[in-house]
């Protein structure tokens, strides 16, 4: 989850990060067009994140990461075409009442916003209620072809949720989210969540950060790095100038973006 901006104006920390790296070659496909053995994405690959506005396809880079509702099962297939690798966004640890499976989650599972219009922590303790939710999202995504699955706002038991959850809670979830995803041959990326890197990192196969740099705590990301596995990072507040020598030197795959993750990039 990104953090609000009104918080972002409090903090800012010059340091850190950047990198970009040739794919490391792509899994043979099935004639569904989904890869026979499930993505292990390096270090170093460069990505675009693009969330909002019209999709460009064209940028250069081997690793496209979009929003998993709002694009169909073509765009996805036009992007592999183009030699691409595609995480699917999903955000697993908040409700939002602009998706068309809103009206399926119980009031009882909706706390607190997140910070985000529209948006709403979940009570991640209920993995009775969740489990079905999350299956039927991730069915989607792999039905669609994407390699695999950005799964977001999995650090809910350090935010004010409205429910008293503990590390514990959030350990359970975010295992049981890389096994759904798991299951059905997707990859998965461990979204933020910087405390439970030791434990969980055996669970993931690649890291999602927003803003390290800014907070200081890109080097709390090496594990996956030193595991061999990649860490896609952005920043929003932090010159590239400052934040990429570092980035290039611990070896992520960082970038810059706008808060609405448009098109507009800056790499590293």
């Amino acid at each position: 989850m990104r953090r609000p901006p009104v918080l972002l104006a409090v903090l800012l920390l010059l340091v850190t990060a950047c990198t970009s790296a040739p794919d490391d070659g792509r899994p043979s496909a099935r004639d569904d067009g989904r890869p026979s053995a499930r993505w292990q994405p390096k270090p170093g690959l460069a990505w675009q994140w693009q969330l909002s506005g019209r999709l460009d396809p064209a940028v250069d880079v081997p690793v496209y990461d979009i929003d998993g509702f709002d694009h169909p099962a073509a765009t996805v297939r036009d992007l592999r075409t183009r030699g691409r690798k595609v995480i699917c966004y999903l955000s697993t640890g908040a409700w939002e009442d602009f998706r068309p499976d809103a009206a399926e989650f119980p009031a009882s599972l909706l706390g607190e916003g997140n910070g985000w219009k529209g948006e709403r922590w979940l009570d991640i303790r209920r993995t009775d209620l969740l489990a079905p939710l999350m299956a039927e999202r991730l069915d989607m995504c792999r039905a669609k072809g994407f390699d695999a699955v950005e799964p977001d706002n999995m650090d809910g038991y350090e935010n004010r949720t409205g429910f008293p959850l503990t590390a514990a809670d959030q350990l359970r979830y975010n295992r049981l989210i890389a096994k759904l995803a798991h299951d059905r041959g997707l990859a998965v990326g461990l979204k933020n969540d910087l405390d439970q890197i030791p434990e969980l990192l055996a669970d993931f196969d690649f890291a999602v950060n927003e803003q390290c740099a800014q907070y200081d705590e890109c080097d709390r990301l090496t594990p996956f790095v030193k595991a061999g596995k990649a860490v896609f990072h952005v920043e929003y507040e932090v010159e590239v100038d400052a934040f990429c020598p570092k980035a290039r030197q611990l070896g992520l795959s960082s970038m810059r973006k706008r808060y609405e993750l448009g098109v507009w990039r800056e790499a590293c």
